[in-house]
């Protein structure tokens, strides 16, 4: 059954308990084992799938050998519900201090492909005071926003004219400033200007609407216009065409920071005026206080200060 055709649920009406057996269900794909796990009998969990089922109008664990197998839906209301239910235990738990000598919980950061770096120091921040914690990072995509205000994302890194949904707090965190990034000894930067910019064919990153770049709008305030000969997916893929090519990037400078000598490449100013691009640091405003997330921000904000800081230093 479609989303379309799929009744809407009254949550006043059911049982979120259920959700709590349906979570168990899908790791063990085996009744007699979830209700081992549960501390309830058998016949009891397959009264509860029971009326899953028929609340949801899906079979959500279909027979298959030793272990049922989870339907499209069921794996889809996982992913929705996983985060959920551990948001409804953290409300519910008692607030202790937060110890991260001691802690062994999952971080999760949320940034674009550029931050490999942030990523990297701040990992070995929270390793060292928390050697026991672990950090995931997430790229930037659609449902972060909402993904932040529902708390299943810890803090995030994000322009700062993005439109916030309601409950999400933003801290101003510093701008990206821009470099013009090509192999060693390219012809372009012996003679280094807007004429060379303009002239040499460029390497993008396919970043939403990438017409409306920053980088663009600059170029045309400018009286510039330039020749994009190829696009990549990510940050991560520029260095790897420049080193091989004739072409040049226009980028933040962070996101080459680590890339400049293992790729053998070389940098130049970029040759008109183009604004900073101020970012912000995202968390949700319901767990703004959680002593672990503000611990996680003050891991963060030297990283970010540092990592900016060198970006803008390039410059001069």
């Amino acid at each position: 059954m479609n989303e379309i055709d799929r009744p809407s649920i009254d949550l006043r009406r059911f049982d979120l308990n259920l959700l709590v057996v349906f979570e168990v269900l899908m790791a063990e794909c085996n009744v007699t084992r979830a209700a081992e796990r549960l501390g309830r009998t058998q016949s009891a969990v397959s009264h509860s799938l029971a009326r899953l089922r028929t609340e949801l109008r899906d079979p959500l664990l279909i027979k298959g050998g030793a272990r049922m197998q989870p339907t499209p839906f069921a794996l889809e209301l996982l992913e929705q519900a996983r985060p959920i239910l551990r948001g409804i235990q953290r409300a519910l738990s008692p607030r202790q201090a937060f110890d991260p000598a001691s802690s062994r919980r999952l971080f999760r950061f949320a940034a674009p492909d550029f931050a490999r770096t942030l990523f990297t120091s701040l990992l070995a921040r929270v390793r060292g005071a928390a050697p026991g914690a672990s950090l995931e990072w997430t790229g930037a995509r659609d449902p972060m926003l909402l993904e932040i205000a529902e708390g299943q994302l810890d803090v995030a890194i994000a322009p700062a004219g993005l439109r916030l949904p309601a409950g999400v707090t933003a801290e101003p965190i510093g701008a990206l400033t821009w470099g013009c990034f090509a192999r060693r000894g390219h012809p372009a930067f012996a003679k280094w200007g807007r004429k060379s910019w303009s002239r040499w064919p460029h390497v993008a990153v396919r970043v939403g609407d990438s017409l409306a770049s920053p980088v663009n709008a600059a170029a045309t305030a400018a009286g510039l216009d330039r020749t994009i000969a190829g696009w990549v997916p990510h940050f991560s893929g520029i260095a790897p065409v420049l080193a091989g090519s004739d072409l040049i990037a226009t980028l933040p400078s962070v996101s080459m920071a680590d890339t400049l000598h293992p790729y053998g490449l070389d940098w130049r100013p970029v040759p008109f005026p183009i604004d900073p691009l101020p970012h912000a640091m995202l968390w949700s405003a319901q767990r703004g206080r959680d002593p672990e997330i503000a611990w996680l921000r003050d891991q963060l904000r030297p990283v970010v200060r540092s990592k900016f800081a060198s970006a803008s230093s390039s410059r001069r």
